[in-house]
């Protein structure tokens, strides 16, 4: 079982409309609501790749209750959420059919109280001894520590558990300083974390600060992977039009399920990329497009070479 954890879960909207424009009415053409947040995205694509999954972190009122609703529906995904008073937020994307682009409205998620924490801490230790990796993904809803992913990933790891951390800011800051064993930022949250923007030094500087493995989002570029076992850059065959949202999150769906198959860095790299394009071409995050996803497997250029022995 892969255990993924989402503090800050959301319920997301996806509206169509055929141009947006500012200060202008529009007439929404098609309406996607999947369950979301970081987290969940990576779980429904991991079962989506056949792979066991359990779900944990926060929910709570009527978008919590729908959330919930549609993750049941969802074969190979176990829901271990545990409930809050406060409600769950939502998402809103809205993309513009004539450029491709996707305007995102994130809301403030539940504040969060000590108990409900608590309650949250014990479900996570329950589920640890089972899961075979788990990735800590999100942002964190008020009350939640900022050190919160920091004690995550050490009961992980003194739990004999492959931990991966996609988050930014000062929680990814402290969880790197926790030793996790891959963490995968987008290049302005390493610009962010590191201080550079040349993605190689970045990455490297973010595995002196502690991150076993670091593999960088250099969006439509692909990935930049600095590990033990070498160095690689992966990157799609050409510019996918699109909705992004949730493209990194099949990035990490793919990192982790190569993970737990034990496949060579190359092979997590060219399935991570792939599935993080042909989410470009799904009409809602947490999906990909299978057809687009097998077309790219064999496309997928990877270059780089492994560490001297």
């Amino acid at each position: 079982m892969i255990l993924t954890v989402t503090l800050n879960t959301a319920l997301d909207l996806t509206y169509r409309v055929r141009s947006l424009r500012p200060h202008a009415s529009h007439r929404v053409s098609e309406v996607v609501e999947r369950p979301g947040g970081k987290g969940v995205n990576v779980a429904r694509v991991l079962a989506a790749l056949g792979h066991e999954t359990t779900v944990t972190g926060f929910a709570g009122g009527a978008t919590g209750r729908a959330m919930r609703d549609q993750l049941g529906d969802t074969p190979g995904l176990t829901d271990a959420l545990v409930p809050v008073a406060g409600a769950t937020r939502r998402t809103i994307a809205v993309v513009d059919e004539l450029s491709g682009d996707t305007t995102q409205l994130n809301e403030p998620g539940p504040q969060i109280e000590p108990t409900e924490w608590g309650a949250f801490l014990d479900r996570y230790d329950e589920l640890l001894p089972s899961a075979s990796a788990v990735a800590l993904c999100g942002s964190l809803p008020p009350g939640v520590p900022v050190g919160a992913y920091a004690n995550l990933v050490r009961a992980a790891r003194a739990a004999g558990v492959p931990v991966l951390l996609d988050t930014s800011g000062e929680p990814l800051r402290r969880g790197v300083a926790a030793r996790p064993d891959l963490i995968k930022p987008n290049a302005d949250e390493l610009a962010e974390l590191t201080g550079s923007h040349e993605p190689l030094r970045a990455t490297q500087d973010a595995r002196r600060r502690g991150a076993h493995a670091v593999v960088a989002s250099l969006g439509a570029e692909g990935l930049l992977a600095v590990t033990p076992e070498g160095s690689w850059r992966a990157t799609p065959p050409a510019r996918m039009r699109g909705n992004p949202t949730g493209a990194g999150d099949s990035a990490v769906a793919g990192l982790l399920s190569g993970l737990v198959e034990k496949l060579p860095w190359p092979d997590r790299l060219t399935r991570a990329v792939a599935l993080s394009a042909a989410t470009v071409r799904a009409p809602a995050a947490g999906e990909f497009d299978p057809r687009t996803f097998e077309e790219l497997l064999g496309r997928i250029s990877v270059t780089g070479k492994p560490s001297a022995a």
